[in-house]
């Protein structure tokens, strides 16, 4: 539909919103508001067209918060940036796929990448422009695992009400927020977070959880000893380098700066080889993303956390027993 403006070319209009259907609710005749240019999409600034609705009884108003160009981009839900597929965050389904993010991050140039990535999906016919055709079939396989399938509705509910909490609500029936105490640790860490880091899948505390309770249903719970930034690769194929081995840890961890690499240390005779990182933050990342399973030079490897190197002895405590009878 042309626009009247000039300025508002690279404004989008929509006439109905991209939705999952928890989001949506279980009412089949849902009412909504539509606010043409209501508010700036949360990640490319670009105003968009709003729709507000009430996904059903005891639930509170939900309303899109990116346009629909960002939420083809990557294939997930307008208002609560889910992936459509799996219900899962970006940062989950990225992972698991290896699929790199290359959207810019910056106000300058992030407007600019949204139209282009729009007018390519338009030239292409393709309705999302994510692109999960190389992706392995153990990353398929682990977010099948991790999918919710039936909608969960109970995300749809109204927040805790504050002041009932604290025991002074005077609103009774009428108070739109529910009526009982929040349980230890129930905080939502993910709604604090912002819109950009929960569509690039970058520091998204959700994702972080699902991540690590993955990898520990694999067996790679992060050790105690935080001083632990090494993994145990055995099973090697007789032919792997240190070089294949490098490329494939790099392939496998699109997020992960190659320069966090400390080493790769290759045992040719017993097919193994240890991954040193440079902090420990770069090694669970590592984990997390070979949960899944890792293949090098096109066969699957084992996995392990390495382990803390033995105190160094201190004083006559390895001294030796004729140091000990000596002072004695």
């Amino acid at each position: 539909m042309p626009k009247a403006d000039i300025n508002k070319a690279g404004w989008e209009q929509s006439e109905f919103p991209i939705l999952c259907e928890t989001c949506l609710g279980p009412n089949p005749f849902v009412r909504m508001s539509k606010q043409e240019f209501g508010r700036s999409c949360g990640t490319c600034a670009r105003p968009f067209t709003v729709f507000r609705w009430n996904p059903g009884e005891g639930a509170r108003y939900k309303t899109t918060v990116i346009c629909q160009t960002c939420a083809k981009v990557k294939n997930i839900c307008q208002t609560c940036l889910l992936d459509l597929e799996y219900g899962l965050p970006t940062q989950v389904r990225d992972t698991a796929l290896g699929v790199t993010n290359d959207a810019p991050t910056s106000d300058i140039n992030r407007e600019y990448y949204a139209q282009n990535m729009e007018s390519k999906m338009q030239d292409s016919g393709n309705k999302s422009g994510l692109d999960i055709t190389r992706t392995s079939i153990a990353g398929k396989e682990m977010l099948k695992q991790l999918a919710r399938t039936d909608p969960y509705y109970k995300r749809n509910r109204a927040h805790v009400c504050s002041f009932f909490a604290k025991g002074n609500c005077t609103r009774g029936d009428e108070c739109p927020y529910r009526h009982e105490m929040p349980a230890e640790g129930s905080k939502q860490e993910g709604a604090q977070k912002s819109i950009v880091n929960r569509y690039h899948g970058t520091n998204d505390p959700v994702a972080h959880k699902i991540l690590t309770s993955y990898a520990e249903s694999q067996g790679l719970a992060p050790p105690a000893d935080t001083s632990i930034t090494s993994l145990f690769i055995s099973s090697l194929p007789p032919f792997s380098t240190e070089t294949s081995i490098r490329t494939a840890i790099v392939h496998s961890i699109p997020s992960l700066d190659p320069q966090k690499i400390r080493s790769i240390v290759h045992v040719g005779r017993s097919h193994c080889a240890f991954a040193n990182f440079k902090d420990r933050e770069s090694a669970e990342l590592a984990a997390m993303s070979w949960a899944k399973g890792l293949e090098v030079d096109g066969e699957k490897v084992a996995i392990k956390w390495g382990r803390s190197r033995p105190a160094k002895p201190t004083g006559n405590e390895g001294a030796g027993p004729s140091a000990v009878a000596a002072s004695s």
